[in-house]
C-alpha cells in the first residue's frame, strides 16, 4: 500500500503541486493585500490540481526517459497504462471545474491556458520538453498561478508584473536545474535541451548565473510588497546556502572531472536547487502571511 502511494505521489510530481500551492497562497495574501486564509487555499488548491495534471501527464510521456533518471517512476508509470492518463484528464476536470466554481471567465481562461501549455509541453508532436524551447514553456508554470489569484481578485498593476516575472522567470530557471539530473537520459534520448545543445558544463555555467540573476527581482519583489524582514533573512540565508553548496564543489566546476563525476555533482546540484525553490516560496508565502 505504501508502495503504491509513494508510487502516486511521485507520478503526479506531488513536491511540485506542493510548490504551486504555496505560489498561489502567497499571491493571495500579496495580491489582495489579507491574511483571510479561505479564498488562499481555494486557489492553492486550484494551483495544485491543474500542474499535478500537467506533471502526470508529462510522466505518461516521458516513462522512456525516466527509465534512466527515475527508474521507480517508470515502473509505476508504464504499470498504470491508460490509467495514468485519465488520472491527467481527471485532475485538469477538477482543476477547471474548480475555476468554474468562481463565475469568473479569466480565472477559467488562464486554467485553460496552463493546461494547453502542459500539452505542448509533454505530448507529441510537439513535446517542448524535448527542445531548447522548454524554459521558455515552463515560464507558465510560475506565471499562470499568479495570473489565476489576478483575475480573480481582477487587480494588475507594476507589483503583480513584477510578482509574476519573478515566479515565471523562477520555474523557467528552475527547468534548467532539473535538466541537471535528467541530463543523461535526455541526451540518449538525443532531445535538443538547453544542456544537451550547449554541452553539461556550459550548461551548469548558464544555471548558476541565471540563479543568480533572480536575486535583484526577488529583492524588488519584496520591496514592492513591503514584505517584512523574515522574507529578507530567509532569501539571504538561500543565498548564503547555495552559495556554501557552489564553492564545496568548484573543484568540480571549474576544473576536469571525470564525465560520471560531473553527472552526479548535476544531481546533487538539482536537488539544492529544488530545496531553494521549496524553501523560497514558502517564505514568499509565509512573509506575505505575516505582513497582511
Amino acid at each position: 500500500m505504501q508502495n503504491k502511494i509513494t508510487g502516486f505521489l511521485s507520478f503526479i510530481s506531488v513536491e511540485r503541486g506542493i510548490m504551486l500551492f504555496m505560489i498561489n497562497m502567497g499571491a493571495t495574501f500579496l495580491i489582495a493585500k489579507s491574511s483571510i486564509l479561505p479564498n488562499a487555499v481555494y486557489l492553492g488548491i486550484i494551483a495544485f490540481f491543474l500542474w499535478s495534471g500537467v506533471d502526470a501527464i508529462n510522466n505518461v510521456y516521458d516513462a522512456e526517459l525516466d527509465e534512466k533518471s527515475d527508474p521507480d517512476r517508470a515502473k509505476y508509470t508504464k504499470n498504470l497504462g491508460n490509467l495514468g492518463l485519465a488520472i491527467s484528464l481527471g485532475l485538469f476536470a477538477v482543476s477547471l471545474g474548480l475555476g468554474a466554481v468562481t463565475g469568473m471567465l479569466l480565472v477559467v481562461a488562464f486554467i485553460f491556458l496552463g493546461i494547453l501549455a502542459g500539452v505542448a509541453y509533454s505530448v507529441p508532436p510537439l513535446r517542448l520538453r524535448q527542445t531548447i524551447y522548454k524554459p521558455v514553456v515552463n515560464l507558465s508554470v510560475g506565471a499562470v498561478p499568479v495570473l489565476i489569484v489576478a483575475a480573480f481578485y481582477d487587480v494588475f498593476s507594476v507589483q503583480i508584473l513584477a510578482l509574476i516575472l519573478l515566479m515565471g522567470i523562477s520555474t523557467a530557471v528552475n527547468s534548467l536545474w532539473e535538466d541537471l539530473a535528467d541530463y543523461k537520459s535526455d541526451f540518449s534520448a538525443k532531445a535538443k535541451t538547453t544542456l544537451v545543445v550547449l554541452g553539461f558544463k556550459k550548461g551548469l555555467y548558464l544555471t548558476i548565473i541565471l540563479g543568480y540573476s533572480l536575486i535583484p527581482l526577488m529583492i524588488v519583489v519584496g520591496v514592492l510588497f513591503q514584505l517584512n524582514t523574515v522574507y529578507f533573512v530567509i532569501l539571504s540565508a538561500l543565498i548564503t546556502y547555495i552559495s556554501i553548496r557552489l564553492i564545496q564543489n568548484r573543484h568540480i566546476i571549474t576544473g576536469k572531472p571525470e564525465h560520471e563525476t560531473l553527472l552526479a555533482a548535476g544531481k546533487g546540484f538539482a536537488k539544492d536547487f529544488v530545496i531553494v525553490a521549496l524553501v523560497h516560496t514558502t517564505n514568499l508565502m509565509v512573509s506575505g502571511y505575516l505582513t497582511y
